[in-house]
């Protein structure tokens, strides 16, 4: 495709570059797989007595009166007074009040007598902070299916959408990615019919097959990477066979507690793998809480006692942080053979480049960090073993770059995320998978409730007795922010409003801070950090804390608009909480506009287990939904969904079966258009007779 910078595409420039930049968007064909996270159905306009409550509906109103704006504490509340303009009578115009938090500009935008398209949901004759549309813009739009993308401040989803269609108009998107056999086969559409149509469908039908050929493209070359690595880790004899030493022993005899059945078991593969001659690839599969750190520090000791060195990658500063001073006080307490340095990206230069002496030298020999470890300048003397920490944040390719730090070193891998076997087959299928399926007996079970908004008051006096009695906690909001573009999250929590609106609700010495992923790393670790001190007690959040943070001291946690995110993300968000003996309590507020019961947060509200939530999800999970819903975003797929498209991932792993096995229908004069593609996807040169 097109390799152009983003600044040349007609009505970028230089500035507007720097904004698509942070979404990673540094060239034309970027920005034309930079898919739709979303869509919204743009309702017809209806009267306001047409709509049943709760139900999210588009009507035209006229404003009666000047807006009148009030401050309470730091949050603005805007209260607009309009009628229903498409009334049969003016005695029918049905009056409501419309509220809007924190937007003390639209004061003089919203003139009396003036008619705006408001699309929300009605709670008696209210609505809280709809979108808005002026009339003629919002008529050219109704009844379509519109793209949500992913935004950052100063890119709104209209800048988006224009530019994508002067990309699509620019850049050449016929040739295709996938043989005409297999198109045939599944039944998959052409590259560019469906890049275009993901960004532009007219119906739903239409968007389910782009998006379905899309999604298998993707799980396609996934899938061939992983066999990829599959084969040439059989191939490779280790250069770094172990046996297991004494200090192992003297450690697990000495430890406050003893190792349970199942950690035992993963322990003994870990052992037999190191020892026998071949590269481990292995991946310890468990809940937070089950043990699976304690297992890595046996695998780095049995590393360093045979003489080599090991490193340990972890998402985040924080938690690269934590499992360095974890390691030094086990050190110190066991009196261990660890010489351990921490490199992360807000480490000195001056300091950085000792740490790469003594890693090259081999004066250190255990190297603890996040993606600095695999940055240019790190040289290791004798790396052997590399263990990462949440495999899904980082990828294959991640992994493969650390490997490529040492002479094909052995790799370990440590996921809370819960994942279906079927599944977890396929996505780690260069993996040998260890299951933990039972926490320590000393952790009490989280408890879990599934509340409806009703019962927010209570939940309030909840979250200030836990902060009274000295613990912490974390307020889960699915947006950064209120969006005057995207109706279909219209009633959706953010944190930065929830932020203002928490203050108004809790006593004022009660320490409350925002977090979430447009915020600038550093500015990121600080708050994690001053969380994780005891400076702050309830930390709102989006789902940004899904993992990189282990604050024992984190008894609750309440997700708002629960029912908008997938249950594998909602079990890694409960995983933040429970990290201790302390009695711990997840609250999940079902803000169902109908008020029905939710099949998979009853699911998550009577279990802990994730290992049977993810099984239960899958059942549950029918093709994607792709209105109004939040993407579970495992395993950083562009548009690909494990869960949703668990389907299409299964057709893409029988494909690369059948290639694999010299089984495929792809013709001789397909092949070496084929190779090459591959070799561009996989980085390898590859032997035709293979296929």
């Amino acid at each position: 495709m097109d390799g152009t910078p983003i600044k040349n595409l007609k009505g970028v420039g230089e500035k507007s570059a720097l904004l698509y930049n942070k979404l990673n968007i540094f060239t034309i064909e970027d920005l034309v797989r930079f898919y739709p996270r979303n869509y919204e159905i743009m309702p017809k306009v209806s009267r306001i007595n047409e709509v049943s409550e709760g139900d999210t509906g588009a009507f035209l109103m006229t404003i009666s009166a000047r807006p009148t704006l009030k401050r309470v504490r730091n949050l603005s509340i805007l209260n607009v007074s309009a009628y229903d303009s498409n009334a049969k009578s003016p005695e029918e115009a049905v009056k409501i009040n419309i509220t809007f938090f924190n937007m003390p500009y639209l004061l003089n935008a919203l003139k009396a007598g003036s008619k705006y398209v408001f699309i929300g949901s009605l709670k008696g004759k209210r609505m809280e902070h709809p979108a808005i549309y002026k009339p003629e813009d919002y008529y050219a739009l109704e009844g379509t299916i519109q793209p949500l993308y992913h935004l950052t401040k100063g890119l709104s989803n209209k800048s988006i959408k224009k530019a994508v269609r002067n990309a699509l108009d620019k850049v050449d998107i016929s040739r295709d990615f996938l043989p005409l056999s297999i198109k045939e086969k599944y039944n998959l559409p052409d590259f560019s019919e469906s890049v275009y149509k993901v960004h532009f469908p007219r119906d739903e039908k239409e968007l389910r097959l782009a998006h379905r050929r899309l999604a298998f493209e993707e799980f396609f070359y996934f899938i061939l990477l992983v066999r990829k690595n599959k084969l040439l880790n059989e191939e490779h004899a280790s250069n770094f066979k172990m046996i297991e030493t004494a200090e192992c022993n003297r450690l697990i005899e000495a430890l406050p507690y003893r190792l349970t059945d199942e950690q035992v078991k993963v322990w003994d593969e870990i052992k037999d793998d190191l020892s026998k001659g071949s590269i481990m690839s292995r991946m310890i599969q468990g809940d937070v809480g089950s043990g699976k750190t304690i297992l890595a520090f046996l695998s780095l000791l049995m590393t360093v006692t045979n003489g080599f060195q090991g490193a340990l990658m972890a998402p985040t500063e924080v938690l690269a942080k934590q499992h360095f001073e974890n390691l030094t006080d086990l050190t110190k307490k066991y009196k261990l053979p660890f010489k351990p340095v921490l490199l992360t990206g807000s480490v000195t230069k001056k300091d950085k480049q000792a740490i790469y002496d003594d890693l090259k030298n081999g004066r250190a020999n255990i190297a603890i960090g996040t993606h600095a470890l695999i940055t240019e300048g790190v040289t290791y003397n004798n790396l052997a073993l590399v263990i990462t920490d949440e495999q899904h944040r980082f990828g294959v390719n991640q992994r493969e770059a650390i490997s490529l730090k040492g002479e094909k070193p052995h790799i370990l891998v440590m996921s809370a995320t819960p994942i279906p076997r079927s599944l977890a087959m396929i996505v780690y299928g260069d993996l040998s998978i260890s299951r933990i399926e039972k926490l320590p007996g000393n952790r009490l079970p989280i408890k879990n409730a599934v509340i409806n908004p009703d019962m927010r008051p209570n939940t309030y006096k909840f979250i200030a007795k836990e902060v009274a009695m000295g613990h912490q906690g974390y307020v889960i909001c699915p947006l950064v922010e209120a969006s005057e573009e995207e109706s279909a999250f219209s009633n959706y929590e953010n944190v930065k409003d929830y932020t203002v609106k928490l203050k108004s609700e809790l006593p004022e010495s009660i320490r409350i801070s925002t977090l979430h992923g447009k915020m600038k790393a550093e500015q990121k670790n600080r708050i994690m950090q001053d969380f994780h001190d005891g400076l702050i007690d309830v930390l709102v959040s989006t789902t940004v804390i899904e993992v990189g943070i282990n604050v024992p001291n984190a008894t609750f946690m309440v997700v708002e608009n629960a029912q908008a995110f997938g249950l594998a993300t909602l079990h890694q968000l409960r995983g933040r909480v429970g990290r201790s003996d302390i009695q711990s309590y997840c609250v999940f507020i079902n803000t169902d506009s109908k008020g029905e019961k939710n099949d998979r947060l009853e699911i998550l509200g009577k279990s802990n287990d994730g290992f049977y939530i993810a099984e239960e999800d899958l059942k549950l999970r029918g093709p994607g939904d792709l209105f109004g819903t939040l993407q579970s975003g495992e395993l950083n797929f562009r548009i690909a969904d494990i869960y949703n498209d668990s389907a299409v991932l299964k057709d893409a792993s029988e494909c690369v079966d059948m290639i694999y096995a010299g089984k495929s229908d792809i013709s001789t004069t397909e092949l070496p258009y084929f190779l090459d593609m591959l070799e561009k996807a996989l980085g390898i040169k590859i032997d035709s007779s293979t296929l």
